[in-house]
């Protein structure tokens, strides 16, 4: 389908260009490397004949979009000459020394693996440089750039180049490294080459890591152009079409590099390892490392004081937990000057410290302690407890919580007691008293949040040991610091997930038929993680949708194992005139059925529609919403359309909205302050939400009598699809578009046979895909040209694994994190990986296919997703913020936070071996205003000015001994500061649903015909 792919008049372009300089391509003459560079060719670029890329002057009357687009191919063609010239200075200025040195500082036989593919590399970006010249000097007559990415680095050639240079990138690092330690030669001459080679005294390996760097620099240059680029330019479907290329091959390189990397760290822990079963099984093909990092183990004493801390590193395997020693002695073995590490980076070597089981190792929050079998001897640190916790730093908070109440519970009493005093006092009377009472009260929720974020960086192991004399199980806790809470949140998710993926319905999980009948691995594609059965058998499933609802209850650890947050609604019916609609709570390891609701007939879909933002409804004024926020509405059979509120799981119709005929609504889709409804005769029915935020109604007949129906034409509207202000509406073997204000419509035939209709339609970013009543064959549509860009035929991967299997029907259809998911009338589930940029959806990889499956039709694909609030992303929650609930204004606040830094620091100054303190202030700065006279032990002919001082001193009211480290409210404001990075991290799951389970294995049995629905969990998207 090249006609289709709208680059086919730049390849052509392209290919003149190349051919017109034919004589710069030659075989080569001497074969020192031709068993390395058989079937390439040596490109001798004449800067005489061929002079770089040069941009001519910018001519005048173009628009902001034009100049801003003529900078990034400015910027492009800057940063290829750069990256040419730096690939030239490695095979100039190392390489070719390095051949020619006599005598001989390393053997070829160590050089040649040193620049593998560099030359290659070259030799493709110099036949880029030569098209782009030629393309920069036509820029102002044709302004076009992505169909020569396209037709540059699509080629199969750029691929295995540049594979093999990533795959080989470690190895070089390994060998530079050696031959720094055992010639010093090589070293010498590698500093040499630093200091003079040129001003910006760069490195080596900083050249070297140049090529894995550059497909992502090209990614970000044409996300830049495309964003400057408008609709219907006619650059812009070849702009989407190259950053898909290059996606796929940048995502391909960095999953080469990622298993190299692995492979490398998993080799050099086996080299350390003692144990020969260990070893064999680290050597071994089975052994998945799924996450490795440095982190901190932290010994803590009896009080909660840090004892010692050192770092090691962890590894996370499929089936097993290893902790190593950092040992970073052996650098100086080498014989050269220990700079090596300036000039190559110096990976360290392991020692084991233990293993353990992955099953057997649990994550231990704080407060979860006492949760422990009394079976279980525990120990850390050689000391032994049986029955007992241990005290570590974090569980010290609890302490230091429960003091905090039995002070407040003291002071409330005084407060009662001073009510009675007779006399009157400045600093001592009921206002202090309840000054005191507030004080507390806010250091209470200050140590509520130390508590919280004592679990953010903390990553606590309960990990099995030796069993002792008596044959009892023993275990010990260690404590690791991570980076950041982002860090511990990974490594808690990723234990899940991994504990997950033993399970026998993840191993194996999925199949790929172009993998020669191998298995994937099960941590690396989607896992099974539970799955719920209806008690109603006669059901029969319809539609879900995810209602999502932020839990303020669920702790830092429990959202990276748990599913999104919110509801889960799923809809359908029987043969009968009753529907039913299950509401799922998903804030539980499984979603638990909280209400179920009865319906006057048969569920065919839902919609949830967010609240309107201010700027959609600016209209109504701040004052004018009641409230109601998101809705849910549920389309029957009888047409109706039922609107539910989602605040809570009361889930009560609010409107109920009816079309005349009574015609059955088979879709439902909202954009904008709109919704619409297909219905089975053909019609598009527009409902817009009332000003006041409270309802949805049809509008008025006498002033948009053209909004309220629109025909689309006499077959049923099968499915609705969304973008950016346009409704896609599919009828037969045709897709309107209609435009959600003016309501103009588009027509355009996506398939050539009338009989067969639309009947599923997924969106991701600029392409469309599209499934159909009849076929197994799925197309791609783009979403502004209307153009057919690619059609797969999704019936080969199930057909592999079931030969007798004929015909495939597509039910189903889901993009969610990078993968097309395909539900087949089989019960079959087939996924297929598209780009995730702002590219074009095509199917650029394997496809995989579930051998977890239904008995019937998958009924749905639904994706549920919710972003971790920011707060548990800041590693302290020590803040200032309002205290509405006490009537305190931030100036308060403020100066009670500077009465704690100022105790602290003076504290600082004159303590002398004891405890130091923290003023305990809440809103009173002085007592001097109020009525009476000092309660004071001064005498009362102390001088005017020095009590003057006393009253109006920061030092008034009395000092507490709170805390043994009062510099942690210092800390808690500077970490403040850090809290404002905004990292972002996303939990997201697929759910289907259908009739049964069943295992796609020999002698699977399958189960009960009732409802079904399967979970799979994808890793936290960082």
């Amino acid at each position: 389908m090249e006609e289709l792919h709208g680059t086919k008049d730049g390849l052509e372009k392209t290919k003149i260009a190349v051919m017109r300089r034919v004589s710069f391509l030659h075989k080569k003459e001497h074969s020192d490397d031709t068993e390395d560079d058989t079937g390439y060719l040596d490109v001798m670029v004449s800067e005489a004949k061929h002079p770089p890329a040069q941009l001519g002057p910018m001519p005048e009357g173009l628009s902001s979009q034009q100049i801003v687009r003529r900078h990034i191919l400015s910027s492009i063609v800057q940063s290829e000459r750069s990256y040419l010239d730096s690939l030239k200075r490695i095979l100039q200025e190392y390489q070719r020394p390095l051949m020619e040195a006599e005598p001989r500082i390393l053997s070829v036989r160590k050089i040649r693996p040193i620049f593998f593919r560099l030359r290659e590399i070259m030799q493709c970006h110099s036949m880029f440089q030569i098209a782009l010249a030629s393309r920069v000097a036509e820029w102002d007559s044709c302004e076009k750039i992505g169909d020569l990415f396209v037709a540059s680095f699509s080629k199969s050639m750029v691929l295995d180049v540049y594979s093999d240079y990533v795959n080989n990138f470690t190895n070089a690092m390994a060998l530079i490294k050696k031959a720094c330690m055992s010639k010093p030669a090589f070293l010498e001459f590698l500093k040499v080459r630093k200091q003079a080679s040129s001003a910006d005294r760069i490195t080596l390996y900083g050249l070297m890591v140049k090529p894995i760097q550059r497909f992502p620099q090209f990614i970000l240059l044409l996300q830049d152009m495309l964003k400057n680029t408008p609709t219907g330019h006619v650059d812009r479907l070849p702009l989407q079409l190259a950053l898909t290329e290059l996606e796929t091959l940048a995502e391909k390189l960095n999953e080469q590099k990622r298993v190299a990397d692995q492979v490398t760290e998993t080799q050099q822990l086996a080299r350390c390892v003692s144990d020969r079963s260990l070893s064999k099984l680290l050597n071994s093909e089975q052994s998945s490392l799924i996450l490795c990092e440095t982190l901190i183990e932290t010994v803590y004493g009896e009080r909660g004081q840090v004892l010692k801390s050192k770092e090691r590193k962890v590894f996370l395997f499929g089936d097993m937990l290893i902790c190593a020693n950092i040992n970073v002695k052996y650098v100086s073995w080498t014989r050269g000057p220990p700079d090596i590490s300036s000039l190559v980076p110096v990976g360290p070597k392991y020692t084991l410290k233990w293993s353990a089981p992955l099953q057997q190792v649990h994550v231990v929050e704080v407060g979860q302690e006492g949760a422990q079998t009394k079976d279980t001897l525990y120990q850390l640190g050689g000391i032994k407890r049986p029955g007992r916790s241990i005290i570590l730093g974090p569980p010290r908070l609890y302490q230091e919580l429960q003091e905090l109440h039995h002070d407040l519970s003291v002071v409330e009493q005084v407060t009662l007691l001073v009510g009675t005093l007779q006399g009157t006092y400045q600093n001592l009377n009921t206002t202090v008293a309840q000054d005191w009472c507030l004080a507390l009260q806010r250091l209470i929720r200050i140590k509520e949040d130390q508590i919280q974020s004592a679990n953010k960086c903390r990553l606590r192991l309960q990990v099995p040991g030796r069993p002792d004399k008596s044959g009892r199980p023993v275990s010990f806790t260690v404590v690791f610091n991570t980076p950041s809470p982002v860090s511990k949140i990974s490594w808690v998710n990723r234990f899940h997930l991994a504990k997950i993926a033993l399970r026998d319905e993840n191993t194996p999980g999925w199949f790929s038929a172009e993998d020669d009948g191998k298995t994937k691995a099960p941590f690396w594609c989607p896992l099974l993680a539970c799955r719920i059965g209806s008690k109603t058998a006669s059901i029969k499933l319809g539609a879900a949708l995810h209602n999502p609802v932020q839990c303020a209850l669920l702790g830092f650890s429990a959202v990276s194992t748990s599913f999104p947050q919110g509801y889960l609604w799923v809809a359908g019916g029987g043969d009968s005139t009753q529907g039913q609609v299950d509401i799922f709570s998903l804030n539980r390891s499984t979603p638990r059925p909280v209400k179920s609701l009865q319906m006057g007939a048969r569920v065919r879909c839902l919609e949830y529609v967010p609240e309107p933002t201010p700027s959609e409804n600016a209209e109504t004024g701040p004052h004018n919403s009641t409230g109601v926020g998101n809705t849910i509405c549920v389309g029957l059979d009888d047409g109706c359309i039922l609107v539910y509120g989602s605040m809570d799981t009361a889930a009560q119709c609010l409107v109920t909205l009816r079309n005349p005929e009574g015609c059955p609504v088979l879709c439902l889709k909202h954009s904008g302050n709109f919704l619409f409804a297909g219905l089975r005769d053909g019609t598009l029915m527009v409902y817009e939400r009332h000003p006041g935020g409270t309802s949805l109604i049809t509008l008025d007949v006498s002033l948009y009598c053209t909004l309220i129906k629109v025909t689309v034409g006499s077959d049923p509207i099968r499915t609705l699809l969304a973008l950016e202000g346009l409704v896609w509406a599919s009828c037969a073997n045709t897709v309107t578009v209609l435009d959600g204000f003016s309501l103009c419509t588009q027509r355009f035939e996506v398939h050539q046979d009338p009989l067969v209709s639309v009947a599923h339609m997924v969106r991701a970013v600029g392409g469309v895909w599209m499934a159909f009543s009849e076929g197994s064959s799925i197309r791609l549509f783009h979403t502004e040209t209307l153009e057919h860009l690619q059609e797969i035929n999704i019936s080969t991967p199930s057909s592999f694994y079931n030969p007798s299997q004929k015909s495939v029907r597509v039910t189903s259809l889901l993009i969610c994190q990078g993968l097309l998911w395909v539900g087949t009338a089989q019960g079959i589930i087939i996924t297929l990986p598209v780009p995730k940029l702002e590219g074009i959806p095509k199917i650029t990889g394997k496809g995989m296919m579930s051998l977890n499956a239904h008995c019937g039709p998958v009924d749905f694909l639904v994706a549920l997703s919710s972003t971790l609030s920011p707060d548990l992303l800041k590693r302290d929650s020590v803040v200032e913020g309002h205290d509405s609930a006490c009537g305190v204004d931030d100036r308060s606040d403020s100066s009670s936070q500077e009465s704690l830094q100022q105790a602290s620091i003076s504290g600082q100054v004159d303590g002398k071996g004891k405890g130091r303190g923290v003023l305990l202030q809440y809103r009173l700065r002085s007592t001097s205003g109020l009525p009476g006279r000092p309660l004071t032990v001064r005498a009362e002919e102390a001088s005017d000015s020095s009590l003057e001082s006393l009253e109006h001193s920061m030092e008034d009211g009395s000092i507490y001994e709170l805390s043994d480290d009062p510099d942690m409210w210092v800390r808690g404001r500077s970490c403040e500061r850090e809290g404002v990075r905004r990292d972002r991290v996303s939990s997201v799951a697929v759910i289907s649903g259908g009739k049964g389970f069943r295992r796609l294995r020999e002698g699977s049995v399958a189960t009960t015909a009732e409802s079904t629905l399967m979970i799979w969990q994808l890793p936290l998207k960082v």
